[in-house]
């Protein structure tokens, strides 16, 4: 898969953003990442809403193999091969995609908010209390 391919699957979904990512693309809209295109493969965000819609259509989660196991990747599941040609379908799942993963999004950001501060108090001061220090210029 190519980016013109991807641009042109995604057309009645809207514009999307197309990166390089590991040996594919990550395609994004909105500045959210919520499909891949890998190992000729493309997955579309998944959550336990939507999984149940997935495994309906004989869909797999993202996986590969390392030197020890194979890996599943639970949170992108391959798009069902019919839907490459029913674009009013793709992008209706598309956006059920991109919901998802603006909800991981916000689950995620209060841990990183949490992290940030527990690195600020680790140190014995507060972010807050933080005397701020002013540098003279010479």
């Amino acid at each position: 898969m190519d980016r013109d391919f991807l641009i042109d699957l995604f057309s009645g979904f809207g514009p999307v953003t197309i990166r390089r990512m590991f040996s594919g693309f990550g395609i994004s809209a909105d500045g959210t990442n919520f499909a891949l295109a890998l190992r000729g493969g493309l997955y579309l965000r998944a959550d336990p809403a939507s999984i149940p819609r997935f495994e309906a259509e004989g869909a797999k989660p993202f996986q590969y193999q390392t030197r020890t196991k194979t890996v599943v990747v639970s949170s992108y599941w391959q798009l069902p091969e019919r839907l490459y040609d029913d674009p009013d379908e793709l992008a209706e799942w598309a956006r059920v995609a991109l919901a998802t993963a603006q909800r991981a999004a916000v689950r995620k950001r209060p841990k990183a908010v949490r992290a940030v501060l527990k690195k600020n108090t680790s140190r014995g001061i507060a972010a807050k209390e933080r005397p701020r220090r002013s540098v003279a210029r010479r």
